[in-house]
């Protein structure tokens, strides 16, 4: 697993917002930075970016990125981290179901768009009988991935099924379509080894790959997909937690994510 820490921010913060973050017991300042816990990639890029809009506002950031799903969630948990900026809202939900954890939202950050590729098909109406298509191995991606699938016509899932969908709410599969869940990090390597595979933007990006351009069909801006800023209960309304919320909205932001990702990572969906 890969991890990273950063001490990020400005060294100093301007007088007149010290006392908000004082109250919280200095978080956020030079003397306490506030601890952020990401998912390499697109999210840590776009978290450098909102470093740099909230430190002339006097928020101090110490970034530590994580490589893979699980981790950003354990590390708030046990105190290690303050706040984390990776997940989405079907996700944070399967993860308090599932262990327990009390945090809450208290902002939005990015939708990285899932997609599906193909480097053996123009079309997913065009896959062969039998052809292998790969989903992410997570319960809330996989099934985020066979709504695509289904979406584009090529399988039917169980009617209301929503992203909490597996393989067994396959109710109509007249290609024979054999699924492959793989870890969500390596299935932009095995695209030469399926004949399609569903891959979220943090991971199609860095392999060369845009989800606007080269996706074969893609999320849209509506989804419930987009990322969250997450923090423990008992800091939704810490004036760190909303500044650093504050610092995704920053047009810069927008500005850079616009420009950087062409349109398959899109601000506060």
């Amino acid at each position: 697993m890969l991890r990273r820490s950063i001490l990020l921010g400005a060294l100093a913060a301007p007088a007149i917002l010290r006392p908000a973050f004082a109250q919280s017991g200095e978080i956020g300042t030079a003397a306490r930075p506030l601890r952020v816990g990401v998912t390499s990639g697109v999210h840590a890029q776009v978290l450098e970016k909102v470093r740099d809009a909230v430190a002339p506002k006097g928020l101090v950031l110490k970034i530590t990125e994580f490589g893979d799903f699980i981790q950003p969630n354990a590390a708030l948990q046990s105190g290690d981290i303050d706040i984390n900026v990776y997940q989405h809202l079907p996700f944070l939900e399967a993860q308090k179901a599932q262990r327990g954890y009390d945090f809450v939202a208290v902002g939005k950050t990015v939708l990285t768009v899932m997609a599906v590729f193909s480097k053996k098909v123009k079309a997913l109406k065009d896959l062969p009988n039998g052809a292998r298509i790969a989903i992410p191995n997570d319960p809330t991606n996989g099934g985020r991935a066979l709504l695509l699938f289904a979406q584009a016509g090529v399988i039917k899932l169980t009617p209301g099924v929503d992203y909490r969908a597996t393989v067994a709410d396959i109710v109509e599969n007249p290609k024979r379509l054999r699924v492959v869940e793989l870890e969500a990090a390596t299935i932009s390597r095995a695209l030469d080894d399926v004949d399609a595979a569903a891959i979220t933007g943090n991971y199609a990006v860095p392999a060369g790959l845009n989800p606007i351009k080269d996706g074969l069909i893609a999320e849209t801006a509506d989804s419930v997909y987009t990322c969250l800023v997450v923090v423990r209960a008992k800091d939704k309304d810490a004036p760190w937690a909303k500044a650093l919320a504050a610092g995704y909205a920053d047009p810069s932001v927008k500005e850079f994510v616009d420009a950087k990702f062409g349109g398959s990572v899109i601000v506060g969906a």
